[in-house]
């Protein structure tokens, strides 16, 4: 089993092999010349031959193999860690830039679950390929050849049959990979299958409770998980299996190897020292493919993971854009735009909008309306849609994400707070002076809160546990200004925050519209009171448009979600 795809994407691992290979050979030859020393040892007691001297010379010379084959051992796990270093560290590199270069619609092509699972595990399992499989296969093929070459010159006959059983071996390795790979395929199918369901499940869970949906998602993942197990054991089985016939095969060789030397010297064509020479040798024969075999089971599983990878390394992205946007106006046209995840649920239709730089835009609508399909349509999220996306006249699809990330922003209700220090989240690349972070964390009003929490190194807990909602979403704010893009699209930016902090976004917000382009996207109608324009969202269609003043006149959907939620307020109130 060798994956020449592997050797070609990370060829300077291949020189660690071919080191470790070599350290095992030097370690070989020790071992060949300790069991030289102990036969003639023996044969010399027998003989009643052996002297202080025979001894002294004895053990300093098994002292010395000692130490060599110590060193040798040690440079071999030393090789062996410098190159499963290598492996992982370039493979995880190709595996995310090829993610990047996928743009914000790498999702099309590949699931983040699964991602995550080729990364770590998966490319686990490819450093057990190079830093353990692979020496040990060259190593298999030199150890038998070494072996045959220094027992021929003392019993040609022994030496060849122990020779020829070696390649029973891997012959009985390649019968069972015809059935392990695709088993093993199956296994590692299902367990990113599982990993997809327990990673979507877990991100869900406080819907699945709110909706009482978590005894039918147990029960689902239940046998999700006993379908895995199954899998495993049948992979145990065959692992186990294919063991016991490697083992007979190294025993069974050895056997015979060392019988026809002992019937070699009862027959007095070899001597005593010959005899047991060849006899505590002929499992050397068979001990580097007997271990070879042991780790040909976890080298199927790095396969089947490599050929995982090498899908999502060959994906072509087809629709990666290849346009610069030019510096100055960024106007955006959007004419018949439609999309839709499937064939069954159009999620909007023939959607016509015009947004003009400097301009501030809000775009209104219930739930599930479409509202937000067009701000992740803007930022390229998504590419397979009907009609035009049209900015600066290029279609944006076709316009490269790297050159649009500058002049665009796009600030969620849900914003990601890593764990670290604030600084970090901030200014990760350290692009910004100390004194620019205090001056958008005073903007944005949390300067007095950071000041009081030990300053820009403050540790935030992964997901900014230890910060309210609305610090989070001002944190995210912060980010947003520090960008200083040209664009600026707000998705529900104040959901989930106290009255206090979205009156400070909302004019922050306001402020930001003064000189840059803002559309702001929300349910909450009072918000876009002084919008330049508002686009009425219904049922994935454009139902209405204008300016506040425009929309009340015209008596329609707007301006009876706006008296509703003015009710609504009243009440609360």
């Amino acid at each position: 089993m060798f994956q020449k795809r592997l050797i070609h994407v990370i060829p300077n691992a291949m020189s660690f092999v071919k080191k470790q290979v070599f350290m095992q050979w030097i370690a070989l030859v020790c071992n060949i010349i300790f069991t030289f020393m102990i036969c003639s040892g023996f044969v010399l007691l027998v003989q009643n031959q052996l002297t202080t001297f025979h001894i002294v010379m004895a053990v300093i010379i098994l002292i010395l193999l000692f130490v060599i084959r110590s060193l040798a051992f040690k440079k071999a796990y030393h090789y062996s860690w410098l190159g499963a270093s290598l492996v992982k560290m370039t493979l995880r590199e190709k595996l995310f830039k090829k993610v990047l270069s996928l743009g914000n619609h790498y999702q099309d092509y590949v699931k983040t679950s699964e991602l995550v699972q080729l990364g770590v595990e998966g490319i686990n399992q490819l450093e057990t390929y190079f830093s353990l499989y692979l020496p040990q296969l060259f190593y298999s093929l030199i150890a038998p050849i070494t072996l045959f070459i220094v027992l021929s010159f003392y019993d040609f006959m022994s030496a060849l049959v122990l020779f020829l059983c070696v390649p029973l071996i891997p012959l009985s390795i390649v019968l069972v990979q015809k059935f392990a790979k695709k088993l093993l395929a199956k296994y590692w199918h299902n367990y990113t299958t599982l990993g997809d369901s327990f990673l979507e499940n877990l991100q869900g869970l406080t819907t699945l409770k709110i909706y009482q949906s978590d005894q039918y998602k147990h029960n689902e993942m239940n046998k999700e998980a006993e379908n895995f197990r199954k899998m495993t054991m049948r992979v145990l089985i065959m692992q186990l299996n294919s063991i016991s016939i490697m083992d007979i095969v190294a025993y069974g060789g050895a056997g015979l190897g060392s019988y026809l030397a002992v019937m070699h010297y009862m027959n007095d064509q070899i001597s005593l020292f010959v005899a047991l020479f060849i006899v505590l040798l002929s499992f050397e024969f068979f001990i580097p493919l007997r271990q070879l075999g042991s780790f040909f089971h976890i080298a199927m599983n790095g396969i089947a993971a490599a050929d995982k990878l090498f899908d999502v390394l060959d994906k072509d992205n087809k629709s990666q854009g290849f346009k610069d946007l030019d510096q100055g106006l960024y106007d955006i046209h959007i004419k018949d735009l439609s999309f839709q995840y499937d064939n069954d649920k159009p999620l909007l239709k023939n959607v016509h909008m015009d947004i003009f730089t400097h301009q501030w835009i809000g775009i209104v609508g219930e739930s599930g309306s479409g509202k937000s399909t067009i701000a992740k349509l803007i930022m390229g999220y998504y590419s397979q849609y009907d009609g035009n996306l049209l900015i600066q006249d290029k279609e944006r699809k076709d316009i490269k994400d790297e050159s649009f990330l500058k002049e665009f922003v796009y600030v969620t209700h849900d914003p990601m707070i890593f764990k670290g220090t604030l600084r970090d989240n901030l200014d990760l690349l350290n692009e910004y002076q100390d004194n620019q972070l205090w001056e958008v964390l005073s903007r944005v009003q949390l300067k007095e809160f950071v000041i009081n929490q030990g300053g820009l190194d403050m540790l935030l807990l992964e997901g900014g546990h230890n910060l309210s909602g609305g610090q989070k979403q001002r944190l995210n704010l912060a980010r947003a200004l520090l960008k200083d893009a040209s664009v600026y699209i707000f998705d529900e930016a104040t959901s989930s925050v106290d009255v206090e902090s979205e009156n400070h976004i909302l004019k922050m917000i306001a402020d930001l519209a003064q000189t840059k382009t803002v559309i702001m996207i929300t349910h909450r109608l009072s918000s876009v009171v002084d919008c330049d324009y508002i686009y009425v969202m219904k049922d994935g269609q454009l139902v209405e448009k204008g300016n506040h003043l425009q929309l009340m006149q015209q008596r329609k959907d707007y301006e009876n979600m706006f008296k509703k939620q003015e009710e609504l307020e009243v009440y609360q109130a």
